[in-house]
Order: C-alpha cells, then structure tokens, then sequence
C-alpha cells in the first residue's frame, strides 16, 4: 500500500482531524530542493520524486479543498479531487519555468475540485437552469460582502437583498443556503475534547502556506504572460501600448498620431484592437495552466 492511499484509509478511520495531523509532519520543501526533485521525475519518471512533491503539497490541497465547503459537499470527496488536481499538476509542472509548484498547482487544484462540484450538482439537489447556477456559486460570496460567515442564517432583508442583487426569488435564496450550510466551519473545533480548529490544523509552524505561494511569484508569473504576449503585438502596437501604459506618463493620442503620422482616431483604435490581443493571449495561456 503507498503512502497516500494508507492516507486515504485514515481518514476513513480517523477522519479529518487525524489526516490533516498525519499531513502536517510531511516537511515544506526548499525551493532547490523541490527543483531537483521536479527535474528528476520530469526527465525520468521517478515515482518516488512525485512522491515526495505530492506529499509536501498535501496541506496546499487541503487548504485549497477546505474552501470549496461551503458548497454543501463532503470534505472526504473535495479533498480527494484536490489531491487528484495535484498530482495532474505535478506531471504537467516544468521547474524550468521559473515559479514554484505551489504557484502552478493551485489552479489545478482548484479545477479539479469546481469540476467535481459541477458534477455533483445532482447529490446537492441544484438545478440546471441558470438562475440556480447563478446563485449556487454566487450565494457564498455575496454573504462574505456582508460580513456573514460559518453557519450565521439570513434574515428576510438579508435574503431579499440577495434575491434582488442575482434576481431569483427569496424562495429559492432561502432553499439554497439551506442546502450549503450544513458543513462545519474552517474555524469549528475538531473535536468536543479539542479547541484545534481546521484552519489551525493546516498552518505550518514555520510559514504559511499563504506565504509559500507567495503573492510576489503569482506577480511574477503575470507578468511573464503579459510579456509573452506584447511579443505578439506589431511592432506599432508595442510602441503605443508602451506608451500609453508602460512609461511613466502616458503619452497622447495626438503625440502618438503625430509621430506615426497617423490620426488620434487611428491610434485609439489600433489600441483597442492591442489591449484585445493581449487580453486574449494572456487569458488562452492562463487556461493552459488552469488558472481560471
């Protein structure tokens, strides 16, 4: 039996709260340390150095799973996909790329598990039509707008507002958060013997996952797609947008149209048609990473 499975059978035994103490003795990996073993299995296929990056992870994916529980689903089976969504990101990552796993593996993770969420509408009672679906991923994050969280219920005004902001009936506002507000908070206690809350479970003594990804290499990574993408601009294309974001002080389209010996209409509209490639290169690259 692998490691991961025999993790799999904790949970099974122990719960949550047992796997995610099993987890937590897996060391954080060090940025060399997890290049050499992303190169090792990338060029040969070790199975022991996929290992070792999956087991380093598995608190990522939790944490990444932990988030998706508002959607009324057992924790057991979002887990499960985060950690599938991992594994998929670790055959796919190229440590030549200049960022961390955990930079790259989140969106894997987080699109295996909202597939799996949009498979299992049927076990949560979720219609198909699109209001339903409108206000089955939007329901969430209009109470957190509100400073609602955890199990706190909704008034009447609470729920007309909400009806009234994704246009569905309070009728069908009161049914789903009935339907999604039955798992426990990240903050409960674990245990009735216990004030460890899942949230704690899952920090890392040392640095917090939060930190492991790191809002500088997310950063990094955008602006690799961005310059990526102005390399697909015409080279007038590259000056204006240059100079109209990219310096310090915008230049105008009457500058810009004098220099190219163009008109002001002109440039404008070479800039909008610019600021459209580039939006859709960078968005059809975020998708090959599953950054969406």
């Amino acid at each position: 039996m692998t490691q991961t499975n025999a993790l799999s059978l904790l949970y099974a035994q122990g719960g949550l709260p047992r796997y995610l103490a099993e987890i937590n003795k897996f060391p954080m990996l060090k940025a060399e340390e997890e290049y050499m073993l992303a190169k090792r299995y990338h060029e040969t296929g070790d199975v022991q150095a996929a290992h070792q990056l999956t087991t380093s992870h598995l608190r990522l994916a939790a944490k990444v799973a932990i988030s998706f529980r508002h959607y009324g689903l057992a924790l057991a089976d979002l887990i499960s996909e985060a950690n599938i969504g991992l594994m998929q990101a670790i055959k796919k990552f190229d440590p030549d790329k200049g960022f961390r796993l955990a930079t790259y593996a989140i969106w894997w993770i987080k699109a295996a598990v909202s597939e799996f969420i949009l498979k299992s509408w049927s076990l949560v009672k979720i219609g198909t039509v699109a209001t339903q679906k409108r206000l089955f991923y939007n329901l969430h994050k209009i109470k957190s707008r509100l400073g609602l969280y955890g199990d706190e219920g909704l008034s009447d005004e609470t729920a007309d507002y909400i009806s009234k902001t994704l246009n569905v009936s309070k009728r069908d506002v009161m049914e789903m958060e009935q339907r999604l507000s039955g798992d426990s908070s990240l903050n409960a206690p674990l245990a009735t013997d216990s004030g460890t809350s899942f949230q704690e479970m899952l920090s890392d003594s040392d640095e917090t996952i939060e930190q492991k990804i790191g809002d500088s290499q997310e950063l990094d990574l955008k602006k690799k797609l961005l310059a990526e993408a102005l390399k697909e601009l015409s080279e007038r294309e590259q000056r204006i947008l240059a100079c109209r974001y990219l310096s310090e002080r915008a230049t105008t389209l009457e500058d810009l149209g004098s220099e190219l010996n163009i008109s002001r209409e002109r440039v404008r509209q070479i800039e909008t048609k610019a600021l459209e490639k580039v939006r859709r290169s960078i968005q059809s690259k975020a998708q090959k990473l599953s950054f969406i």
